[in-house]
């Protein structure tokens, strides 16, 4: 037990175990990270306990991918996974309105926790699960988020709110003499052409205002990010914002269940020399049409590089309809493809990420700059070529690129969001070039790269500025508990 906090803590244990409730998002990647960061609480402090309220998503069976991540299952961290309310099946989702009409599901849900012994701590929700502070101000609690993106994202998104509501600055509106915005959390100014589809888009703006004004209502905020990554984006974060606890990074490195064909390409990688392999994966959203499927098969084949492609077929409305594997990969593939790189390259469905950069002989990543990517990357120092898809990837890659120096772009900006509709086909040619730029054994790019990985284990050691910010929200927690 740490001792600058411990008085309180004995404090708190006279008075009985102490329950902080997690309303996460029921998709994979804010639901992994969310499960790392109760488990690293729970690591940190024996008198806390957690219970995490699983919101099915409207007509998904979400059970495949939850129930591994509580497994082996912990005395003090439960899940319960609560009857969503329905969802009129030939009604658009409206993000907002879905999660208004779980609060008597989840006030239900708690009050059946605190029959038994915990006393209550506060809700930690999810970025997109904060209308809940009104249930936690019920039970007379504080509200944190876990905030599954970085600092420079959340800064983006606070700052055009505050524009829109003190000065009606719509950014949704902008003409063409506007090229650029000046952000509080970045260092330098930021290009209107490459502000992502859910800022220009009047159907989803009024949805991030909205969510902004309620970060500003919570007690704190804690940042899957760490203080040596975004030093100036989380330098934003004091005064009249709430406090934000820089925890990350939080990653689920353990490996899933691996198939069998998986496995024979994890063998594979083995049988490569180190940082010779070009990666190619973008989520579970991810996927292209038989057009750009081509020229990303051309680049990879003039480029001379060994590649693994997790290759996946688009949605035409990743919404309602994710993305698949398509049932012959050939019939989409430049002819003699398979037969001109075999023996360099591999094309698969659906990889296992982690097992795959953790691999020595990944040389780099081609991403989509979803953010749970980006930090698994850094994690295993792999440099990436940011290809952004869709929500805040384009803001991800930026500041990857163009902040800190981390990756290599395909091109600054692209035109499309998978939201918003198809988007524009990117060229072999620009694919190529960044390939081969990334892949320069000795480049500025790479050195970064490595010295932040470092840094991001360090965060989470003992002592790691991670490690410290995670103590800090246990100590507030802990307070707030007492008084």
């Amino acid at each position: 037990m740490r001792p600058f906090f411990c008085n309180l803590l004995l404090v708190l244990d006279s008075l009985g175990p102490a329950l902080l409730v997690f309303i996460p998002a029921a998709e994979i990647g804010h639901l992994r990270s969310t499960v790392e960061l109760a488990k690293k609480l729970l690591d940190e402090d024996d008198l806390l306990s957690i219970t995490v309220l699983i919101i099915p998503r409207p007509s998904a069976d979400d059970s495949d991918h939850v129930t591994p991540l509580f497994t082996p299952s912990q005395e003090r961290l439960r899940h319960v996974t609560i009857s969503a309310a329905d969802q009129p099946p030939d009604v658009p989702l409206d993000p907002k309105a879905f999660m208004d009409n779980q609060k008597p599901k989840v006030r239900d849900a708690v009050s059946k926790l605190l029959d038994s012994p915990p006393r209550l701590a506060g809700f930690v929700v999810d970025m997109f699960c904060t209308s809940m502070i009104e249930v936690a101000e019920e039970f007379k609690v504080r509200t944190y988020m876990m905030y599954t993106s970085n600092a420079a994202f959340l800064g983006i998104t606070l700052h055009l709110q505050l524009m829109f509501d003190e000065k009606r600055y719509d950014v949704s509106e902008l003409d063409d003499s506007v090229n650029e915005l000046d952000f509080p959390c970045l260092t330098r100014p930021y290009p209107v052409e490459c502000l992502p589809y859910l800022f220009t888009s009047k159907q989803w703006l009024p949805f991030f205002f909205d969510q902004a004004r309620n970060f500003r209502k919570l007690k704190g905020i804690l940042v899957n990010s760490f203080a040596e990554l975004e030093p100036h984006s989380l330098k934003i974060f004091s005064g009249d914002l709430p406090q934000a606890y820089p925890v990350g990074p939080l990653l689920h490195l353990q490996n899933d269940v691996v198939e069998a064909k998986q496995s024979e390409v994890l063998r594979w990688l083995d049988e490569q020399p180190a940082r010779s392999v070009v990666f190619l994966c973008f989520g579970s959203m991810g996927g292209f049409n038989e057009e750009q499927t081509r020229e990303i098969a051309v680049a990879l084949e003039r480029s001379g590089h060994r590649f693994l492609w997790s290759l996946r077929r688009g949605s035409p409305d990743i919404l309602t309809e994710p993305p698949g594997d398509y049932a012959n990969p050939e019939e989409v593939l430049p002819e003699g493809f398979s037969d001109r790189t075999s023996g360099r390259g591999k094309v698969i469905g659906w990889a296992p990420q982690v097992a795959v950069l953790a691999k020595p002989a990944i040389g780099s990543f081609v991403t989509h700059c979803g953010w749970n990517s980006v930090l698994e990357s850094l994690w295993f120092g792999v440099p990436m070529v940011t290809w952004p898809l869709y929500v805040e990837q384009k803001i991800n890659a930026f500041e990857m690129v163009e902040e800190l120096g981390l990756a290599v772009e395909i091109r600054r900006f692209f035109r499309g969001d998978l939201l918003g509709g198809e988007m524009e086909t990117v060229a072999a040619e620009d694919i190529e070039r960044a390939v081969r730029r990334v892949m320069e054994e000795g480049s500025d790019v790479r050195k970064r790269v490595k010295e932040m990985a470092e840094k991001c284990h360090v965060a989470l050691e003992d002592g790691g500025s991670s490690q410290v910010a995670l103590q800090k929200f246990i100590r507030d927690v802990v307070e707030n508990v007492v008084v």
